[in-house]
């Protein structure tokens, strides 16, 4: 079992910054694939970017250039750099684990980025 709990979240203007974290506890951290996910009202759930294990880094194409992901397996937490923010990435952000078919959500954080 994981726990995940995300934290960082806010409101902040188009052109802004915000870091989210993503803090694990309750198993090896290591072993986990890690992702953030993002749901806007009204649309279903999206990758925004995972890192593996090994740290084999995916970014969406829409994020790209903006966003960065990263984490450290000392403090078992993985983070999500986010600047140049748009209004369209508005949403709720959740954090990921899967490994070996088991697959874990924390409940999210709210980002709010106005125009």
């Amino acid at each position: 079992q994981v726990q995940l709990v995300e934290s960082g979240g806010g409101l902040v203007q188009a052109g802004g910054s915000l870091t989210l974290s993503c803090a694990t506890s309750g198993s090896t951290f290591s072993r986990y694939r890690i992702g953030w996910y993002r749901q806007a009202p009204g649309n279903p759930r999206e990758l925004v970017a995972w890192i593996s294990s090994a740290g084999i880094i995916k970014y969406v194409d829409f994020v790209k250039g903006r966003f960065t992901i990263s984490r450290d397996n000392a403090k078992n937490t993985v983070y999500l750099q986010m600047n140049s923010l748009k209004p369209e990435d508005t949403a709720v952000y959740y954090c990921n684990a899967y490994a070996a078919n088991m697959d874990y959500w924390g409940k999210g954080t709210l980002v709010t980025v106005s125009s």
